[in-house]
């Protein structure tokens, strides 16, 4: 099992204050862990198996992975889809942060095999909160299954 500091959190989300805020959160927490960020769900996964722009760097599969729900390209639940689908990647625990409060986003997301659904708050403490909570649960309390190199 990997250390748990250096667990790795990739972040996918298409609007750069959205990703520039959240690490904003990630720092006034001060969270350590490694983090990238991508622009949607084709980036996401480009990035999960190693593809595009991705390809020849040194690969190591995220310990947890928070996604947007509405992104260009692929949504946030067709990445979810595809991830829950792969042997090797659906272990990987994903969260959805989104602003999103539909029931029926909600629905979906758990019956594709979501970890969590939150919905953004609307101010940057609250963020900073929800990051602080995601920190204690998924990478204090939490046993999540090692990350490997593909």
């Amino acid at each position: 099992m990997s250390s748990k500091a250096t667990l790795s959190i990739v972040i996918a989300d298409d609007d750069a204050d959205d990703r520039m805020l959240v690490e904003d959160a990630f720092m006034e927490s001060r969270l350590a862990n490694p983090r990238v960020y991508v622009e949607d769900g084709e980036e996401l996964l480009a990035y999960l198996r190693g593809e595009g722009k991705f390809a020849g760097q040194p690969r190591r599969l995220p310990g947890l992975i928070l996604l947007d729900l509405n992104m260009p390209r692929m949504d946030g639940r067709t990445v979810l889809k595809h991830i829950k689908d792969d042997p090797e990647l659906r272990r990987i625990p994903v969260i959805v942060l989104t602003t999103s409060k539909a029931e029926e986003d909600i629905l979906r997301t758990y019956d594709l095999g979501v970890s969590s659904f939150i919905t953004k708050p609307v101010s940057f403490e609250g963020l900073v909160d929800v990051v602080r909570t995601l920190n204690h649960y998924w990478i204090e309390i939490v046993e999540l299954p090692a990350s490997e190199a593909a």
